[in-house]
């Protein structure tokens, strides 16, 4: 490491025009990022025209400024209305919004906020010293390491609904057939659209997302109130940050946390969604509680948002050091970076040697400031739930359809996003899991794709999925995640009958 080029990076991060930079970009990022439906790649697109304007360095800092912002934004709308703001808050939103119905909210996004922090500097750091051997790690895994990583995320979508696992199952499945609608991936044929043109592309799961969530918890609130329901939080929720005896408690959940996150973020393609999939269920069969997720289990909240953020900086590995995006956020950020007429990939480490110091301390920065400064940010939105829901119901569908509709800017969207707001009502009252569904339809297209394409490449082989060591490790751990509960169950009533 040249330590020369260490300290003029931070001396140019820290500049008074490049730290406004940073600033600026992490509030937009929380601020979108908290939108449902505006993700992290839709906002850097909507900053893009004022990178023409900047140079490389200046640029590269508000864009991952933005992208690390965005991560911590995502659950603070999913904690306080369970709207998340983007899929890999579905999952915070799982604990995290019962929590802020027992009052505790400030204490499950203080657990939000500080996690993120605690799993994005993790993986900035590893970034800075372990780029070059990661990425070369990350070039061994093909389509059957992808189609393992899926199946294993599936599985765990059965341990999301711990009080009817056949029905979430059920659910899981239904997301999977929506996951087929649409052209074939390898042949091209139409598959269930009946003739529908907007259903060529398939089902985006950004309004699915918005309808399952956002629209249906307005629907519920609505119906409830008028059955003489109530439902009040604190009008002041404080943000409660780890203390250092928190952090100890927590200690191996925010570690495994990071090292998942950090991992699944180096893999292209992979992004945060499944990060904060495979770290819920890792924590979960660790947990000695298992049965407090999905009621407001603190560590259902900070293993998926450190996961989460561990993989925003893990996906910035292979962009920085392969030219090989690791998610859709990255693949922007290097379109940016190609019209600044700077090719990131090997070459980038010698012709720009400075770039990968200022990036490691613009992302350092952008995670340190939004943990001391998500105070007020929190304080913001939590100032909403003051609102009569008179008011606040109509300005989170107002959200909702502007997120719905900034897909490609098409009513359709918006229409698919009421569908499934009525879907999402009635999965919720009839104990279905409109998370399972909206797990099922990001990881199916992955899994089917993955899995067909490795079958091209092998000849129909199905025994390599098995005799390739990463995927067959992969499935073996997938395999026991789905009969741990079975082998559990059998375990425990056994001592009791001795």
């Amino acid at each position: 490491m040249d330590f020369q080029l260490l300290l003029d990076g931070f001396l140019t991060t820290i500049s008074p025009f490049n730290f406004l930079l940073v600033m600026l970009g992490m509030m937009a990022g929380i601020i979108f990022g908290a939108l449902p439906g505006i993700s992290a790649s839709m906002t850097i697109v909507l900053l893009l025209p004022f990178t023409y304007y900047l140079g490389i360095v200046p640029s590269i800092i508000l864009l991952v400024a933005v992208y690390m912002g965005s991560a911590y934004g995502g659950a603070i709308t999913a904690i306080l209305f369970n709207t998340p703001g983007d899929p890999a808050a579905v999952i915070t939103a799982m604990d995290g919004y019962p929590m802020a119905k027992q009052g505790k909210a400030g204490r499950a996004l203080g657990l939000s906020i500080s996690g993120g922090a605690v799993g994005g500097i993790f993986s900035i750091i590893v970034m800075l010293f372990l780029s070059p051997p990661l990425s070369a790690f990350a070039l061994k895994i093909q389509s059957a390491e992808y189609f393992a990583l899926a199946v294993l995320g599936m599985t765990l979508i059965a341990s999301i609904g711990r009080k009817n696992p056949l029905r979430t199952l059920i659910s899981g499945c239904f997301g999977i057939l929506l996951a087929t609608i649409g052209l074939d991936p390898m042949t091209g044929t139409d598959r269930l659209t009946f003739g529908s043109l907007h259903l060529m592309n398939g089902i985006d799961f950004i309004p699915v997302m918005i309808g399952a969530f956002a629209f249906a918890e307005v629907l519920s609130q609505v119906v409830e109130r008028q059955a003489g329901g109530t439902f009040n939080m604190s009008s002041k929720i404080p943000l409660e940050g780890l203390k250092l005896k928190d952090v100890w408690y927590h200690r191996w959940c925010v570690l495994r946390a990071s090292v998942i996150g950090t991992i699944i973020g180096i893999l292209p393609g992979t992004g945060g969604s499944i990060a904060s999939i495979v770290s819920y269920g890792a924590e979960m069969k660790a947990s000695k509680k298992p049965e407090q997720f999905g009621k407001g289990a603190e560590e259902g909240v900070l293993a998926p948002e450190t996961a989460n953020n561990a993989a925003a900086g893990g996906s910035m590995i292979p962009m920085l050091t392969l030219g090989i995006p690791g998610s859709p956020t990255t693949a922007v950020i290097l379109a940016a970076l190609t019209l600044q007429g700077l090719q990131p990939g090997p070459q980038m480490m010698t012709e720009q040697p400075l770039l990968l110091y200022v990036i490691f301390f613009s992302m350092l920065i952008a995670s340190i400031a939004a943990f001391i400064g998500g105070r007020l940010g929190v304080q913001i939105f939590a100032l909403m739930t003051r609102l009569p829901y008179s008011i606040l119901g109509p300005t989170i569908l107002a959200f909702s359809i502007v997120g719905a509709f900034a897909v490609d800017n098409s009513m359709f969207q918006v229409w698919i996003a009421l569908l499934f707001g009525v879907i999402g009502y009635f999965m919720s009252k009839y104990d279905f899991a409109p998370s399972a569904m909206i797990l099922g339809l990001v990881l199916g297209k992955m899994m089917e794709e993955t899995f067909r394409r490795h079958l091209l490449v092998t000849n129909g082989d199905y025994s390599t999925f098995i005799t390739q060591p990463i995927s067959g490790f992969v499935l073996l751990i997938a395999a026991l995640g789905a009969t741990y509960p079975l082998l559990s169950k059998a375990i425990k009533k056994k001592k009791q009958t001795a």
